[in-house]
């Protein structure tokens, strides 16, 4: 190269070290920030010192990998220590126990379950409520109404909570914490990099589908339940990001449990058309046991919470229920993975499965209602697959030239009970589809599911999932308008200072009040200052033949619809729209000629139009090159 090309080589090498140089110093002026956003800064310089400038798509993308990878290694982690703490009991303090008081037998793993729950409760009762329970209604939760923000905290407490719960014999799933883990570490990868709202929802979107294709090896099943159950599938352009999330998420999960489902399954034979009706009755039995399912998990809740003792008492008070069950049929402990494999292999008793069934139900509902974490999940897979085998060794006796296997059924059980319980049937169809990897089954796996979410959801509006919001006043339509305003009580919009005026009050002096408080209605009290009718500017008008000292008793209107301080603003907002009125008195709840405010269609709309510019607040553009 002559010596004109490399002096031009060299003036553009100096130079960009000279832009690189600037962007250092810079880093180094920034030291009063916290670390990562000093990082933020000299990234953003950079890109802007080079005229690179990144969309916010790529940039989401590029995250939905890091998400994907991080919450395969959180469920490595998670499972690691499932492991750990159930090696510690059954391998050290179990066998002590039986060696120092033998006529214990089985019962010697009585006291497992009580540590086990009394230091989980202690945990989450500490350090993060959140982490209670199934996980996955907190994380449907934020989506919808917290912009997606979950505390950073929540991933490592519904670790170590849930895999204690897990690993000390509690009767519960660990798919429902590891999408909990994942989606906090979604909100919090987007919360350091400052990204909006969508965006954020979008990354816990992401965790949650890479929890669920880590666990089951199942990334389609992962990107669907993300879609379905997470974003309700509101929002497919993050479709994308999804798949690479989930699709990270599974090879962590391969280099570490191997390339094999999470069920070992037999291969499935469609034997007769004629079979296609014990799959409807499954279905149709699946809608009952799911909906029982989920009534026996809050009804346990209920149970519980209305029994007054301390926390730490109810937790081993339900330890040593899930005890007493475990002991005597200890397939019920912990996710039950091998019971499931027995079952879908043909291996059990038809009245085993009746019974571990059963006792499933109940023990999962204890885990739950006392306090324990960890998933829904799981025991929805094993309920099913002891449904379906049970109903299968039956239609097997009963027609066996018709019937395949009553393995068959067990598989086609699980995602029926599942989606009776989630009202997810997308993902309950695929996630058998891809554990099987037959698509003979596919005909009948949908027919069960669907009749099985039809007939539930009509019996039960409500799925176990948001039916937990629902009992909290939390009400998912997964729409703007409709979230804000059922999600506000008119107690946090209403004016407590009330201009009022009484039922003597003349028509004449009626007219001055309008004018000097500027207000199109007041209500009307007796002279015990109790609420007797309202009138507006309208009645004022409509009364104008009345004389002037013609009291406002006799021209407002006494049929008056009110409100109560528990009320959300939407239903205020309806009873508005009833009359095409403007306002509503608020009376209390136990008296209702007691005034205690009053809201009008002015403070609903300012009310909501707060909340969504408190939703956007931290929609900040994404553009690296504007980070700086």
């Amino acid at each position: 190269m002559d010596s004109g090309g490399s002096t031009v080589l060299n003036w553009v090498f100096l130079s960009g070290m000279h832009r690189l140089r600037k962007q250092f110093e810079v880093f180094r002026l920034c030291g009063h920030l916290p670390w990562h956003q000093r990082v933020l800064r000299f990234i953003s310089g950079v890109l802007d010192a080079y005229h690179l400038h990144l969309s916010e798509s790529l940039v989401t993308n590029v995250l939905a990998v890091a998400v994907g990878l991080l919450t395969g290694y959180g469920a490595v982690l998670f499972r690691w220590l499932i492991f750990s703490f159930t090696s510690f009991w059954s391998e050290t303090g179990v066998p002590q126990v039986q060696s120092w008081v033998p006529a214990l037998g089985r019962f010697a793993f009585l006291p497992v379950p009580v540590i086990g729950m009394v230091i989980v409760v202690f945990i989450v009762e500490r350090f993060a409520r959140e982490a209670r329970g199934h996980g996955v209604p907190e994380v449907m939760e934020a989506v919808a109404l917290k912009g997606g923000r979950i505390r950073g905290r929540v991933a490592v407490i519904k670790s170590l909570a849930s895999s204690l719960c897990i690993g000390f014999g509690g009767s519960v799933g660990r798919e429902g914490p590891i999408v909990q883990i994942g989606s906090a570490i979604g909100s919090a990868t987007a919360g350091l990099l400052r990204m909006s709202s969508e965006r954020r929802k979008w990354l816990v979107a992401c965790g949650a589908g890479a929890g669920i294709a880590a666990t089951f090896n199942a990334p389609l099943a992962g990107v669907i339940f993300a879609m379905e159950v997470i974003l309700h599938g509101s929002s497919l352009r993050s479709f994308a990001s999804i798949v690479l999330a989930t699709v990270s998420g599974s090879i962590v999960g391969r280099m570490y449990f191997g390339r094999v489902p999470a069920f070992d399954v037999p291969a499935y034979s469609w034997e007769s058309n004629l079979e296609i009706i014990f799959y409807l009755l499954l279905g149709v039995a699946a809608a009952g046991v799911g909906i029982l399912y989920t009534r026996l998990v809050y009804a346990f809740e209920d149970y519980f919470q209305r029994f007054r003792s301390p926390v730490l008492i109810k937790a081993a008070i339900g330890g040593l229920l899930i005890g007493v069950i475990a002991s005597i049929w200890p397939q019920v402990r912990g996710v039950g993975y091998e019971a499931i494999t027995t079952a879908v292999n043909s291996e059990f008793f038809w009245g085993t499965m009746v019974v571990l069934m059963l006792a499933k139900i109940v023990a999962t509902s204890l885990t739950l209602g006392s306090g324990g974490s960890g998933g829904i999940f799981a025991p929805a897979l094993f309920i099913g697959a002891m449904l379906g085998g049970s109903l299968g060794t039956g239609f097997e006796a009963l027609a066996p030239e018709l019937t395949a296997g009553s393995g068959a059924y067990a598989m086609v059980g699980m995602a029926a009970v599942f989606s009776a319980a989630a009202r997810a049937p997308f993902t309950a169809i695929i996630i058998l589809f891809e554990l099987t990897s037959n698509y003979n089954i596919i005909l009948p796996l949908m027919l069960s599911v669907v009749i099985a979410t039809v007939i539930a959801n009509h019996f039960m509006p409500e799925s176990i999932y948001t039916m937990k919001l629902i009992r909290r006043g939390v009400r998912l339509n997964w729409g703007a308008s409709a979230d804000i305003l059922e999600n506000m009580k008119v107690r946090d919009v209403m004016h407590m200072d009330v201009d009022m005026v009484r039922e003597d009050t003349p028509r004449s002096e009626l007219y001055n009040r309008f004018m000097l408080t500027h207000h199109n209605g007041f209500p009307v009290v007796d002279g015990k200052g109790r609420l007797t009718g309202i009138v507006t500017l309208n009645d004022y008008h409509n009364a104008a033949k009345l004389p002037p000292f013609a009291p406002v008793d006799r021209f407002c209107s006494h049929n008056v619809l009110t409100a109560h301080p528990d009320d959300d603003l939407s239903t205020a907002l309806k009873r508005m729209r009833i009359r095409d009125i403007g306002r509503l008195p608020v009376v209390s709840e136990q008296d209702e000629g007691i005034l205690v405010g009053i809201i009008t269609r002015t403070d609903i709309l300012q009310a909501y139009e707060m909340a969504l510019k408190r939703l956007s607040t931290d929609d900040v553009p994404m553009d690296m090159a504007e980070q700086g």
